[in-house]
């Protein structure tokens, strides 16, 4: 049990960046050009995205409520499928709003971290095979060296792609994508490099692996199986430049070696691992379930230690938090959340983690890719009207930026008994 309430006040250090994040197919609306946009056509079963929350429309005034809640950092992507929407022709219009919004981003004083490709891109690259072909390659660089100058005025740091961890269960198949993705990633990382002095990264998603049965073999030999694939072969692929293959030899891709500035961490929760499952997954412990939303969404535990002793693997270099959030109706749970989270994350630089900033995830309620019922934002949205209204704890997450960290005092202003399922 967590008693929020105990919890003793704790500082950052001195220039610590504090943020929100957000991406553009979940926010902007109409990415028509999009292969998830096609795929939200195609299939019944799930929400589209269509208007999400309007940005593409009322980016000013959300840029504005982003310097009204003393965030000092903004995370946004451009979207590959606006500006390129057919191989090879560039749409200007889309280029230049988002020089618009980038410029009154940094009019606004904010630090602004733009991901080149978040989970979207044009419908004809996917066609092509996406990043399932190397040889696409050539398609990425191109569209890099068209936009990376145009923006690089602009951008205080970058990252080439968001979360290219993720995905299971692993196939020969899958693993050739994702050793594409690290050579897209290598790629694309010392193209920026031709452009911006910009520290560039990528976000690795990462979820804490915990066995089912703590000390049965099978199920710590199948937990150590998926760290190693979702995690440390990315670690040692960045490390090293080594792609390792559970099905080939290893290859050496030099370019990707030292190919991040700095560690951008996306973390929500844990994952049980049962090795007598398919996929290899396990319930939660029932007295650690949260289930916060009316739906069944994997973001139903508040594990933040597991962010402390995941961050501890990443002291070689310097690490933001790119992404954590929380996903609930009752916005009182998103307060225990942030405040956990942060005292876990105090935890890991006080064990020797450089960990210079944390973008919170995200700024405001959108589009979660099949459904608009997760709510993570700080501010919530009326997906008919798309008016925005900041929840408690976006004035709670602005207090503790004014102050640079965490008091009780800060707490009690917003949250005064502790958040309950029970009806």
């Amino acid at each position: 049990m967590y008693d929020v309430f105990s919890l003793p006040e704790f500082a950052f250090p001195k220039g610590f960046l504090w943020g929100s994040a957000t991406a553009g197919h979940q926010i902007e609306g109409n990415n028509t050009h999009s292969q998830c946009w096609a795929y939200e056509q195609s299939n019944p079963k799930i929400e589209a995205s269509g208007m999400a929350c309007n940005h593409y429309e009322l980016y000013k005034d959300d840029i504005a409520l982003i310097k009204e809640l003393g965030h000092q950092a903004y995370r946004m992507s451009v979207e590959w499928s606006r500006i390129e929407p057919s191989e090879g022709k560039f749409n200007m219009e889309a280029v230049q709003h988002y020089l618009d919004e980038l410029q009154l981003l940094k009019e606004a004083g904010l630090y602004v971290l733009v991901t080149l490709h978040h989970g979207a891109h044009p419908l004809w690259f996917e066609e092509q095979g996406a990043f399932s072909q190397l040889e696409n390659l050539r398609y990425f660089e191109r569209y890099l060296n068209f936009i990376v100058p145009k923006l690089s005025p602009f951008v205080d740091n970058w990252h080439t792609i968001n979360e290219p961890n993720l995905g299971w269960p692993w196939s020969d198949e899958r693993a050739i994508t994702k050793a594409n993705y690290m050579k897209f990633h290598a790629r694309a990382y010392h193209l920026i490099k031709q452009y911006s002095k910009a520290p560039v990264s990528y976000s690795h998603a990462f979820v804490h692996y915990m066995p089912s049965r703590r000390y049965n073999p099978y199920d710590n030999l199948m937990t150590n199986l998926k760290d190693f694939l979702h995690h440390e072969w990315f670690f040692h692929a960045i490390r090293t430049g080594e792609l390792l293959s559970l099905s080939a030899n290893a290859e050496y891709v030099g370019e990707l070696k030292d190919s991040v500035d700095y560690w951008g961490v996306n973390f929500y929760t844990r994952h049980m691992v049962d090795m007598r499952t398919n996929p290899a997954d396990a319930p939660r412990i029932k007295h650690k379930e949260l289930k916060m939303i009316c739906k069944d969404f994997y973001l139903e535990e508040m594990f933040p230690e597991g962010l402390t002793a995941n961050l501890e693997r990443l002291a070689d270099r310097p690490v933001y938090i790119t992404e954590n959030g929380c996903s609930c109706d009752d916005d009182r749970f998103r307060i225990v959340y942030i405040a956990l989270h942060l005292s876990a994350l105090r935890d890991a630089i006080d064990r020797g983690v450089d960990v210079r900033g944390y973008f919170y995830w995200s700024l405001m309620d959108n589009y979660e890719w099949e459904s608009f019922i997760p709510r993570f934002g700080l501010v919530d949205v009326d997906f008919q009207t798309f008016k925005r209204t900041p929840k408690p704890s976006a004035w709670f997450y602005k207090d503790i930026i004014a102050q640079n960290g965490y008091s009780p005092e800060i707490l009690r202003r917003y949250l005064h008994k502790l958040p309950t399922l029970a009806q």
